[in-house]
């Protein structure tokens, strides 16, 4: 299905998170760019990802440009180093002036600050802690308060 407006995306770090997000934003008609130092993560992309693929290290300012950020609409930064991640979001977003910047973090209790410093935060920890919460603890509660406990 292509989108009504296609974006030029980048998306730095090519693991579970990263391929799945660029097949599906390739998949919608984006532009998408993938930036990983390993060349085997690019296996997580389908034979349909029509996206190009970049085999450097993200953290070197010079990949970033060769990546061609500086004209992405977004950035997404996924690789399973919080650091990098946040660095990387910091780079674009101060330095290369690109709009939108989300980064994956580890650690919930840091998100407040990365947010002050113009980040979009995804914590993969909060989202799940989060569903499990509203969903699975809410609706134990609600069985509970019917009288149909185990």
């Amino acid at each position: 299905m292509p989108a009504a407006k296609s974006l030029f995306i980048v998306i730095v770090g090519c693991g579970r998170l990263g391929s799945y997000l660029a097949n599906r934003l390739s998949r919608q008609g984006h532009h998408v760019v993938v930036v990983d130092a390993n060349p085997d993560a690019f296996d997580g992309l389908s034979a349909e990802y029509s996206g190009f693929r970049v085999e450097c290290d993200a953290s070197e300012f010079a990949v970033l440009n060769q990546a061609t950020i500086v004209q992405a609409y977004m950035l997404i930064v996924t690789t399973n180093n919080e650091n990098i991640n946040v660095m990387v979001g910091q780079v674009a977003r101060k330095l290369l002036n690109v709009p939108r910047v989300v980064v994956r973090i580890e650690e919930p209790d840091r998100r407040r600050i990365y947010e002050q410093l113009g980040l979009d935060i995804v914590c993969p920890a909060s989202l799940v802690g989060d569903e499990i919460l509203q969903s699975m603890v809410q609706q134990a509660l609600i069985t509970t308060e019917n009288g149909r406990t185990r």
